[in-house]
Formats: C-alpha cells, structure tokens, sequence
C-alpha cells in the first residue's frame, strides 16, 4: 500500500508536465535546427537544477512564498505562449531569429513545469524520513520505491510522446502541441485569478468565485484533456503505419520502411501502453489506495474513579485491542494495547501520535499501523517515545491486569478534542 500510495502521488504531480515536455521535444527536434535544439536541452537541464534549488528554499528556509511565486511564473510562461505563438507566425521571414525566440519561449514553459511539480516530488523523501526517522526503514524503501516507479513511468510516458511527435506530419504536430499548450495555459490564468483573489490582490466578485471554484474541483481535468491529446499521436501513428505508401526500388529500401514503421508502432504501443497504466493509476488503483479504513471497536473494560482496568485474558491474543475512557467534558480518549511477540510484555500507549494526531492505529496482516501515514510500528517498540509510535502513558501492572490511571489519561484530552 505505501508503495502504490507514492506511485500514484508522484504520477499525478508530474503526468502533465511529462507529457508537455515530451510534445515540446518532439517538435524540437521536428522544427528547430542545432541551436533551438541546444537551447531547449540545455533550459531542460537547468529546469531540473533550479527545482531541487527550489525545493531546498521550500522545506528547508521561509524565503519562498509559494502562492506568489507560482502566480509569478505562471503569468511569465502564458506570457512566453503568446511571444511563441507570434514569432510562429513570422517564421518564415525572420527563420534563425524566430526559431531561438520559439525555442527561448518553450524552455521557459519546460522550466515552469518543472519548478511547479518537481519541488514537491523531490521533497517527498525528506517528509517520509520526518516520519520514518531513519532509511533503514522498510517502509521508507517501498514508499521511495514507489516514488521511483511513478517518475519512471512519467518518463516513459514522456519519451514516448517525444518519438511519437516527431514522427506526425507537420501539421498534426502543431495542432497537438497547441491544443496541449492551450489546455496549459488555461489552467494556469484560473491559477492566477484563483492566487490574485486569495492574496486580495484584486476584488472578488460571483464570476471569479465561480471561476475559483471550477479551477479548484476540476484541477485535475486539464491533466485528463492532455492525455486525451497525447492519445490522439499513437492513434494516427497506427492508422498511418497500415497505410503506408511509400516508394522503394528494391527489396533492401522496403525492408528498411518496414522497419521503420515497425519501430513506430513500438513506441505508439509504449505511449498508449503508458497512458493506459496512468489511467488507471489516477482512477482505480487511487481508489483502493485511499479507501478509508475502519477502526476497529473500543471493547469494553471496568473502571473507577481513578484508574481503567484492563485484564490479561482481554488482550491475550496477540491483537491489537481498543479501550477509551470519557472524561467529564465528554471527550473519548483512546488507548491501545497489544501483547508483543514471543513475550510476556505488553506494548500500551494512546491511541493517537505526536505527528499525526487522534486518527488512530489498525492491525493488518498481524502488523499495527498508523491510519493518517500508514507506517508500520514495530510491535516491539509501542510503549516507548519516537516517530509514530503512540504516545506513551503510564500503567501498571498487577494481580494479571493493566491499570491505567486516569489522571494520565485525561492529560492528553487536547488530542482527543
């Protein structure tokens, strides 16, 4: 679950930049000579530079108001859109000077993909070892695996996209790149309304709630279009390679065009292949990774004025078992207990954590794990202070039951409320 639950996250923050990129590439490599290639590469490279810069100045310093930030790089790369798209047009005229102005305007719009997606997803690891504490974690190796696979299906998905763009006729190419770009761009004027109105930079008024509103439940359609773009260059990639119509004179060229074509529809099968699999990943495997899981019940158990009783024949089974006690002001305060393995000790604490708050621990496949992060704690180790581990309270045990007072109960009623 940790490992599907990181694959998914990383697939869903950098799909779209993915497939941009890869349309961006492609035309590249279709319509620019050595020097637009060269800068395309080179912005590339420095994009993904600045992002770990970014993502450092994020998490680890004040200095980035995001939000702002954001909408700044948001107006620069419609801005850059609208400089591409008229150079487009006088292409023929000013041809070297248009082609570096295009290829300037499209690296700048790579390396705002970048720095919106890539800082999060670099940070992941440090925010899972906040939780893990330490790499030698299990827990912290599937989620980073996880992690990895979702950028490596972002990449094959991207170069996927980038053969297949330079392989359309010139006019396919940029209709998809521009119908792409334009999906773009439209989310990103609904962002800057959405940050100007937030940070009270204009006046809010029912148009622009209404706007905010749209931008804010279906951010995730523009991502959805986009891959219904890139769908559409495998699809003529396949109907072109049955159709093919190309002249030969000998036996050694048709091979070669057999060959080729063959090639195509390889990379077409990986994109739509690739496209299918994010599909999924954004829809059904996201469901079941995010389907809520049911506490299991407080049980019941005797108690006085000053402490909660808790026998040993209730909790002797080796599974996690669920107590409360209700304060005076009504609040439930929950606490845990579980019998370690191979031993006759007993791991006790609230059933709530330092990080993550009341929401509380579950037992699957005989491990207990916390419900907000899904960690694995080590059964072996509830009962002392550290990461997720359950607060710990004090007890004592005596004539074959856990009496846990109620004064150190009621301490930890904030967390309960």
């Amino acid at each position: 679950m940790f490992l599907i639950k990181y694959f998914i996250q990383a697939t869903e923050d950098m799909l779209l930049a993915g497939i941009i990129i890869g349309m961006i590439f492609g035309f590249a490599k279709k319509f620019f000579g050595k020097p637009g290639r060269l800068i395309v590469y080179i912005g590339t490279a420095a994009g993904v530079i600045l992002s770990g810069v970014m993502s450092y100045l994020k998490n680890a310093t004040k200095l980035i108001d995001t939000s702002m930030w954001n909408m700044r790089m948001f107006i620069v790369a419609v801005s850059m859109i609208v400089v591409f798209a008229v150079f487009a047009i006088l292409k023929k005229k000013l041809r070297l000077i248009s082609e570096i102005v295009m290829a300037l305007s499209l690296t700048v719009n790579i390396c705002v993909l970048f720095l919106y997606t890539l800082p999060d997803v670099l940070a992941y690891p440090y925010s899972i070892l906040l939780v893990e504490k330490t790499v030698l974690s299990t827990t912290f190796l599937f989620k980073c695996i996880g992690l990895i696979l979702g950028l490596i299906l972002v990449y094959l998905t991207a170069l996927a996209v980038d053969s297949g763009s330079k392989r359309l006729s010139n006019k396919n190419a940029i209709l998809i790149l521009s119908l792409a770009l334009g999906v773009n761009v439209v989310r990103q004027v609904l962002n800057i309304i959405r940050i100007m109105v937030t940070k009270r930079l204009i006046k809010s008024n029912s148009t622009l709630f209404a706007i905010i509103k749209f931008s804010s439940n279906y951010d995730k359609l523009f991502l959805y279009l986009v891959m219904v773009i890139a769908l559409v260059i495998p699809v003529i990639l396949f109907i072109k390679s049955f159709n093919v119509n190309e002249p030969y004179s000998n036996n050694a060229q048709r091979r070669k065009i057999v060959y080729k074509w063959r090639v195509v529809r390889r990379w077409a099968t990986l994109a739509v292949v690739c496209l299918i699999l994010s599909t999924l990943n954004l829809t059904v495997f996201k469901t079941l990774a995010s389907q809520e899981v049911e506490l299991s019940p407080v049980e019941e158990t005797e108690f006085d004025d000053t402490n909660v009783y808790v026998t040993f024949e209730q909790v002797e089974d080796g599974h996690l078992h669920r107590f409360s006690y209700i304060t005076e002001n009504g609040t439930e305060i929950r606490f845990i207990v579980i019998k370690k393995p191979n031993s006759s000790a007993y791991g006790i604490g609230l059933d709530a954590c330092d990080i993550c708050g009341e929401t509380g621990y579950y037992e699957k496949n005989g491990q207990v794990v916390c419900k907000l992060c899904d960690v694995v704690m080590n059964i072996n180790t509830i009962g002392f202070k550290g990461g997720c581990n359950p607060i710990v309270i004090p007890y004592s045990i005596e004539n074959g039951r856990i009496i846990v007072p109620i004064e150190g109960l009621v301490e930890y009623e904030k967390e309960f409320k």
